[in-house]
């Protein structure tokens, strides 16, 4: 049946979470190490779609725990425009699934010569990123089949995490449960299948979030859209109150990443400016914050808030997994997509 590949892999992820925790940290914390040697003063990411939001979580965590300055490189400026920047003493990395997007090389070979130091964190370590790298990090999720990435993401958001942690000189022991409570959403697949049928007829609809969730709600938006083909636009809770808010009356479909934390709490207003328009919200995180939308998937238990990232997209994922069925389509090839997109 359609879909049964991108089935198989969301199914996969806490046994991948688990192969990083054991098999993955120990390089994880040579590559620290010898960043750490060479005290980098910022951290540019570069990558591309699935891995862009990756990128983004990233982002969010070099920020708030090792209190580094750090920014999203827009590739164009040095494979259209031929931008030398001058980054001696920052550290560059790209994120990449498959290590073989071409607009994501020129611009680690251009990083590298202009003195940065240079990660490539990617599912394929023999692949033209890896080797274009002072140094690589496997993500280790084995091989991924379905156009629409799942297990890749999560793999990159822990190695990720991992990463940031040990350039902390942490531990990241935090995030050893990660693997079961991962089992644990992703036993609950009938909520969500209940939860699919209410879009299947839905043009479009807006994913919004705070803080370290707000990469969740642009990875969902993408999910959808590429395998539901409906429009799905991602606003961080802030900017949707900016100006967006205006499109959404009575019924119009939102769908909100609320965990508990600090990111969770700031999200409240929107939910109460979206009840006061009509929106039909689902709030999927903090049991207490599930009142406050039209309906709700609670996910009590899910931990310190700059993990949750890597459960709330689990039952996106799933949901993207059943729409896609519901509306006929088939998961596992979305019409005009390849796993690896070619751009500069």
């Amino acid at each position: 049946m359609n879909g049964t590949i991108m089935a198989a892999e969301i199914a996969e992820q806490p046994a991948v979470l688990d192969r990083i925790r054991r098999d993955g940290r120990h390089a994880i914390g040579e590559v620290a190490a010898a960043i750490r040697a060479r005290r980098p003063r910022f951290v540019l990411f570069v990558a591309r779609g699935t891995s862009d939001h990756a990128a983004l979580y990233a982002k969010y965590l070099v920020e708030t725990r090792l209190g580094l300055p750090a920014g999203l490189v827009s590739p164009s400026t040095m494979t259209l425009y031929g931008a030398r920047p001058d980054l001696h003493d920052v550290l560059t990395v790209a994120v990449s699934q498959s290590g073989a997007s071409p607009d994501l090389l020129e611009p680690l070979a251009r990083a590298r010569e202009g003195g940065a130091i240079t990660v490539a964190v990617t599912n394929a370590p023999d692949s033209p990123l890896a080797r274009g790298a002072e140094h690589h990090l496997d993500i280790l999720a084995g091989p991924e089949k379905a156009v629409a990435a799942t297990k890749t993401y999560t793999a990159q958001l822990l190695t990720l995490y991992y990463l940031v942690e040990a350039l902390a000189e942490r531990d990241g022991a935090d995030a050893d449960p990660l693997a079961e409570r991962a089992g644990a959403l992703l036993a609950r697949e009938a909520e969500v299948a209940r939860l699919a049928v209410r879009y299947r007829f839905a043009e479009q609809l807006v994913t919004t979030a705070r803080g370290y969730n707000y990469p969740t709600a642009r990875e969902a938006a993408l999910k959808l859209m590429e395998t539901s083909y409906l429009v799905a636009h991602a606003f961080s809770g802030a900017d949707l109150l900016h100006g967006p808010v205006a499109m959404i009356d009575r019924g119009f479909p939102v769908i909100a990443v609320v965990p508990e934390g600090e990111g969770g709490a700031a999200l409240r207003p929107v939910l109460e400016r979206l009840g006061e328009r009509g929106a039909d919200t689902l709030v999927i995180g903090d049991p207490a914050a599930v009142p406050l939308g039209t309906l709700g998937l609670a996910l009590p238990g899910l931990g310190p808030e700059p993990l949750t990232p890597i459960l709330t997209i689990l039952p996106l994922q799933q949901l993207a997994w059943h729409l896609a069925r519901e509306r006929g389509g088939d998961p596992d090839q979305p019409r005009g997509l390849r796993k690896v997109t070619a751009t500069w």
